[in-house]
């Protein structure tokens, strides 16, 4: 059974492995059986020719007796104890001839006849055995012969033919890996080139798939572009929507406000309307779509526009801000996102610091981490909680504010799949670190 892999091209290269190794295994036992038959099949033949040439051989002496007037003329047979070896006998067991080999030994053939039936030598070697009944013609007496060949030879030409079958069979094998492997490779190529083309949007090079090569691919890819182009449209009608609202809540707030004086009790609760109607309304317009696909903003031209606004702000108080970002520094997302955190965070920054404003910028990896720390009064780390809580505020007699741009900001971030941390600045204020996707 396949293990569960994680990878297409694993579990493919993996299936056709096993297939492989059971195809060559099957051939290497099919291929390897025939062949030792057939090589044991000639050494029968081999020696069911020499029974053949024994029994022609054969004569009737002067006083009536036979002899064998042609032995074989294998030289096998004339060597010591080489376990190739005949003998001729008569019915009653007695020995007509044997073979020069036999030296002073002698054959005990069963008495059954059978050809190439297995047997032993005089020490227990394994033998191919060939015993045969027959009766010359115009005798009565039946006779037998028997022959031997050494199993250990038939064997070795069985090895001596499986070695280079199992080489034949290991370089097909490798060709065919080889060949199994280009074939994944190739096939999985148009994956690979779609999961670049996804990538290329997540990181906004590129707002929809092109045309796949592949027709098994492009129903997938039409899919996803009409996703994208789905995501597109309802964001924009939400964001629509949203500014609707907006227009229709604060505009009477706005003439109420108006009308009454501006001591009046009213306008504290018409100011407090007003922070959670913003609230909610950004609220709902992030959590709508934190982020639409395939877009990304250069981080340094958003620090310079919110600078610019500031920028009135900024010489009234006397503050001189300082920024360190890499040129190249991009955030996935939307620029009415990154100008809505960064904004916030800059504001704050500029109503509560003494002198100073440092805007630092750095990317690692997949993360972009953007600190605007100040060398204010900062905020104590028992107040990080109220100060990141919707309309929480520590210095109620500090600048006006509504108190949820903090709030704001770290929903955003969360949205985005990243954090807003506060800490104290190296400078002595409140150091505010936003990480966010790059």
């Amino acid at each position: 059974m396949i293990p569960r892999l994680g990878s297409i091209r694993a579990r493919l290269l993996a299936a056709a492995a096993l297939w492989l190794t059971l195809a060559l295994l099957a051939a290497w036992w099919v291929i390897g059986g025939l062949l030792a038959g057939f090589i044991t099949d000639r050494f029968d033949a081999e020696t069911a020719a020499i029974a053949d040439s024994i029994i022609a051989g054969i004569e009737a002496d002067e006083d009536g007796g036979l002899r064998l007037v042609a032995p074989p003329i294998d030289p096998r047979f004339s060597v010591p104890l080489s376990l190739w070896s005949w003998q001729l006998q008569d019915e009653g067991g007695q020995v007509i001839d044997k073979a020069p080999s036999l030296l002073d030994l002698y054959l005990h053939p069963p008495q059954a006849e059978f050809a190439g039936g297995p047997g032993t030598g005089p020490e227990g070697e394994p033998l191919r055995v060939l015993h045969r009944h027959f009766t010359l013609p115009g005798e009565d007496a039946p006779l037998s012969v028997t022959v031997t060949a050494p199993v250990a030879e038939i064997t070795g030409a069985i090895s001596r033919l499986r070695r280079p079958l199992a080489l034949a069979l290991a370089a097909l094998g490798a060709g065919l890996a080889a060949a199994t492997l280009a074939q994944v490779t190739l096939g999985l190529r148009s994956l690979d080139r779609l999961g670049r083309d996804i990538r290329a949007i997540r990181q906004g090079q590129a707002e929809s798939l092109p045309q796949q090569p592949m027709a098994e691919l492009r129903p997938v890819t039409a899919e996803i572009n009409a996703l994208l182009e789905a995501n597109r449209s309802v964001i924009g009608r939400a964001r629509d929507h949203l500014g609707n609202l907006a227009h229709s809540l604060r505009t009477p707030m706005a003439a109420l406000a108006n009308t009454l004086p501006p001591d009046h009790p009213g306008q504290d609760m018409i100011a407090r309307m007003d922070r959670q109607i913003g609230w909610h309304l950004r609220r709902a317009r992030s959590a709508g779509a934190p982020r639409l696909l395939g877009h990304w903003t250069p981080v340094a031209a958003v620090i310079d526009d919110i600078l610019l606004v500031l920028r009135q702000p900024c010489r009234d108080r006397g503050l001189a801000v300082s920024i360190a970002c890499p040129p190249d520094a991009r955030f996935a997302g939307e620029r009415q996102d990154l100008e809505e955190m960064l904004g916030n965070l800059l504001e704050n920054a500029v109503k509560y610091a003494a002198s100073r404003i440092a805007v630092t910028v750095e990317g690692k990896g997949p993360s972009l981490t953007l600190t605007v720390a100040d060398d204010g009064p900062g905020l104590p780390q028992s107040g990080h909680s109220t100060a990141l809580a919707r309309g929480g505020r520590l210095d109620e007699r500090g600048p006006p504010g509504a108190g949820l741009g903090l709030a704001i900001v770290a929903d955003l971030a969360a949205l985005h799949g990243g954090s807003l941390h506060l800490g104290v600045a190296a400078m002595g204020g409140l150091a505010a670190r936003l990480t966010l996707p790059a």
